[in-house]
């Protein structure tokens, strides 16, 4: 007989890493941290890279001024109209594609003959198309978070597990209720990770484009002051973004949070 010396530790809890916000924060201060000291004993060129501390003083002078927020406000519309758009077209054409064989190979075809194409190329033909105002720079962020979104919906509803959706159908459900109740909650997690990607698109999206053609926006700020050789300026601008990317991944881990209880 095996004598126990105490209770088995329970080992069937799946991978399941937990998010550590104190890790998280801990990290981005050691680096402001080493950064600010590297700068102060002259190991850093403020020259080219001005510290965290002039860093923050630029953002606060440009926010007390009114710029920061002038510039910010006008990036934010155009993130928010452009992702959207992008977004709403690119899971209906992924489902249609997922779900029905007359759009499947037709949609997979112009999905993978236009995705690899560079969209910063076509900001001069949209400006054609869409002139030089908010048109042409909203239509590159909703191409560029068409495509990417076009695939992940259809993978998603591809590894939907098909025994799901047999059981669905043995208890004659409508082929639309399978599509509401099973389907599109089985796929939401690929869609939910794709907006990670197709968010970071659109803001890389978004600061070529204001600075081909913007009187407002972070891209244009940033723009100016490269031209002026303002690196604190420049780099406001930089943290700026890196902000806006960490706020909306925030907002993408509370969505994920909120509809993936579930899980």
């Amino acid at each position: 007989m095996i004598r126990l010396s105490g209770p088995i530790r329970f080992r069937a809890g799946g991978f399941a890493p937990r998010d550590r916000a104190w890790a998280a924060a801990a990290t981005l201060l050691g680096t402001i941290a080493v950064w600010q000291g590297a700068a102060s004993l002259g190991l850093i060129p403020t020259l080219f890279l001005s510290p965290p501390i002039a860093i923050a003083r630029a953002i606060w002078t440009l926010a007390v001024s009114g710029e920061l927020w002038s510039h910010l406000s006008a990036s934010l519309v155009r993130l928010a109209v452009g992702w959207t758009l992008g977004t709403v077209f690119g899971i209906a054409v992924g489902v249609a594609v997922g779900l029905w064989s007359a759009f499947r190979s037709p949609g997979m075809a112009l999905v993978s003959a236009l995705f690899p194409i560079p969209k910063i190329a076509l900001v001069p033909l949209f400006i054609v198309w869409f002139g030089i105002g908010e048109g042409s720079k909203i239509a590159t962020l909703a191409f560029g978070v068409f495509f990417p979104t076009v695939i992940a919906t259809t993978g998603g509803i591809d590894g939907v597990p098909r025994s799901l959706i047999r059981m669905a159908q043995s208890f004659s459900l409508s082929h639309a209720a399978i599509v509401r109740k099973v389907v599109l909650p089985a796929a939401l997690p690929a869609i939910l990770n794709a907006f990670r990607v197709t968010t970071s698109i659109a803001v890389v999206l978004l600061v070529a484009a204001e600075m081909i053609g913007a009187e407002r926006g972070i891209g244009a700020f940033v723009l100016s002051a490269g031209n002026l050789y303002d690196t604190d300026n420049l780099l406001a601008g930089i943290v700026v973004l890196a902000m806006l990317g960490l706020a909306i991944s925030w907002v993408i881990g509370w969505l994920e949070k909120l509809l993936l209880r579930w899980r």
